[in-house]
Parts: C-alpha cells; structure tokens; sequence
C-alpha cells in the first residue's frame, strides 16, 4: 500500500510507515485496498491461460497496431456490449497505461503541453503525463447525489496550450458515468477548440446496480466531433493485469482519424510492444475470461450491497453513490483528519483503507475502499471502519 498524495503539512511517509510497522509485528490485516483481482480468492479456470503455449506464436508478425486476428477479436468484445467498431481502427497496447503514453505523443507534439483530468482521479495520471512531459490540469467532478462534471471548470481550466480532455468513464474512484450529456458536451469543446477527447472505460463491465445487466453504451454522432479514443483492456474485463493487453479504438471524423492513425502507426511500430502469444491467444481469453469477469461483477456488486447495510445503521456516515467499478467512496464526519482516521484504522483496528486526498478529493473527510476483497474480510473490515470513523 502506497501514498503517493498527501497534505503538504503531512509528516513524511507517516501512513507507509504505520502499515510497515502493523506489518512487522505479524498482525493481520484486513486490506480494503485490495486492486489486484489475482489476489481477492477468485476463481480462474485452470485452462485460461493454455492458448497463450500456442504454437502458432513461434512465428513473429509485426504489425504496428497488432496482428488482424487480435483486432478483431477485440471488436467482437466490443459487439457483445452493442457497440460497432471497425477493427481497422483499433490499436492493441501492452496497457492501458501505455495506450495513454502513445496518445500523448501523438497529440502532445511539444514540452508543456496540457491534458485536463478529472479530480477526484487515480494518481496514476500525475505519474504518466509527468513521464511524457505533460502538464496535468484538473477539472472538478462534483457530487449532488451523483458525480457530475463542472462544466464551467473545464472552461476555466483550458489554455491555449490545451491538447486533449480525459475522461474517466466509469471514474475510479467514484464510480460514476457520463451522462450522455456530459459526453456531448466535452466532445463539442474538443471540437470547437481543436482537441482529443480520451474517454478511459476499463471498468465498463462493471454497473453496481443489480438490475443493470450491462452499462448503456455512448457514442458520438458517427464522423462528428474530436478525435475520439476509447481505451480497453483485459486487466479489467477479464480480470487480467498480468496478461498485459490493453486497447483504444480511434473515433471521429476521418479528416482527423486517418493522420492520426499514420501517425500512431509510427509510434507503435518504433515500439512493437504487444507480444505476439497475448495476441495469437486473445479471443480465447476475452471468450473465457467472460467467467471470471462474472465472478468478479458478482463479488463487487454483493460487497456494494454489504457496504450500503451497513452504512444504513450509521446516519453520520455516507456511501457516495457509484454507478459501476471495483471502488466505494465513505463520507465520515470530518472531526478530525484523514490522516489521523487512517493511522488509527491501521494501527487499532488493523484495517488498510485509501485516504480521500489520495484522490485528489477536495476537502475531507472521504475513505475510499476497494470492494474486491473476499465478502467475510471485507464485512468485517467495513465494520472496524464504520465504529472507528462514527466513534
């Protein structure tokens, strides 16, 4: 467990060092940060990872957007969710973290170039537009009984320098959509103002609500607004970090689409970074990886429903409303910091939870925990927390 954000009145590495020390004396945690699905007790077939010992990938292939076969297969993943893509303008990455590096060379041509990112956001961003030399600017998400984006922040925030929009759909952590409007709304000032809209949906597969069997699809108008790209991958969909295939499908209007693939064309193929066995074994592992991406929608929706009972008994406390994802977000009385609330969780009660300035939330007192722990662990967990953060 990592903090790489905090209060710049933060003692250094105070949280770190509190779960260090919880983890030298051999006490056990119960961690409600948990992320990686490989470690939350779910269960994977045995056979998933066999056509990865294809022979057919004893033959190397280069293509710069990834061999036909994989492409395609990627399309069919997208058809199951009612969306049409042309294969020919999908792009197969090692990750989604790569897919956004190759997009920010491709939009970003100079040194202090900017992005707009939503906040609350993962810190990842702060680390990848570094990494590229890209200036992250936020822009607000705000809750009135779900997350919306501040408009007028976008405009406030945008520069002569603005190169692309991103947006984070479902957001982690807050589980929230885009509204149809909202989508609209972005694309037209990417559009009117001559920049990429990033749309990151890897937790598409994931709607919280019990009567939801998928999330509705959005699309632009076909061959209207920016230059569109949607990221994918089987980290999420199929619960699969360590396979390391991700995507983006290139949208908008071919006046943009067509030198933008060129152009992507040649970063890709100056680094050939998808191996070839990940993409000979692709539509078997989108197909049978189906299986593990029920088990974890179930347990993630089944932790949800746990969370809400049992913030129910708590009037101080609030579960903020998520639409989808593997994250929950806990409002607690703001009586004292959220440093404070963490180290005492850690060190008292022995229960690993984020802090909301993690996130970038804009004031406290926010909790932000995963719900892909195991359903006994996590109850349990979420008991310790909501005594200690309602004491």
């Amino acid at each position: 467990m990592l903090f790489p954000r905090a209060p710049r009145d933060l003692q250094p590495n105070r949280l770190t060092q509190a779960v260090e020390r919880a983890r030298a004396s051999g006490r056990p945690l119960i961690d409600l940060t948990l992320t990686n699905p490989t470690r939350a007790g779910i269960r994977y077939p045995d056979s998933l990872l066999s056509p990865l010992a294809s022979a057919d990938a004893l033959v190397y292939d280069p293509s710069p957007f990834g061999l036909d076969r994989a492409r395609k297969a990627v399309a069919a993943d997208y058809a199951r969710r009612g969306v049409t893509v042309d294969p020919d303008r999908l792009v197969l990455t090692a990750s989604t973290s790569e897919a956004y590096s190759l997009l920010f060379k491709l939009v970003c041509a100079a040194s202090g170039h900017e992005v707009l990112v939503p906040v609350p956001s993962y810190p990842l961003f702060d680390h990848l537009t570094q990494l590229d030399g890209v200036v992250a600017k936020p822009y607000r998400l705000d809750y009135h009984g779900r997350w919306c984006v501040d408009l007028s922040d976008v405009d406030d925030q945008w520069s002569t320098h603005t190169r692309a929009v991103l947006a984070v759909s479902p957001n982690n952590p807050t589980g929230s959509i885009l509204s149809a409007g909202e989508l609209r709304a972005l694309a037209a000032r990417c559009a009117e103002r001559h920049a990429a809209l990033i749309v990151d949906e890897v937790f598409v597969d994931y709607p919280l609500d019990k009567g939801a069997s998928a999330i509705e699809s959005q699309a632009l108008p076909p061959g209207e607004g920016p230059l569109t790209c949607f990221l994918g991958g089987l980290s999420k969909s199929a619960g699969l970090p360590q396979v390391k295939l991700g995507w983006m499908y290139v949208d908008g209007p071919e006046v943009l689409v067509e030198p933008a693939l060129e152009r992507l064309e040649f970063i890709c193929d100056t680094y050939l970074s998808v191996s070839t066995p990940v993409q000979i074994a692709a539509a078997s592992l989108i197909d049978s990886g189906a299986v593990v991406r029920s088990e974890i929608l179930d347990r993630v929706r089944g932790n949800y429903a746990a969370l809400l009972d049992a913030a129910a008994l708590r009037p101080a406390i609030d579960v903020l409303h998520a639409q989808a994802g593997w994250s929950a977000v806990i409002r607690t009385p703001a009586t004292r910091r959220e440093e404070d609330l963490i180290v005492d969780l850690i060190e008292r009660d022995s229960v690993l939870v984020y802090p909301g300035f993690f996130f970038d939330f804009p004031h406290e007192a926010f909790l932000v925990v995963s719900l892909l722990p195991e359903p006994a662990a996590f109850a349990d967990g979420i008991r310790r927390v909501m005594e200690r953060a309602d004491a």
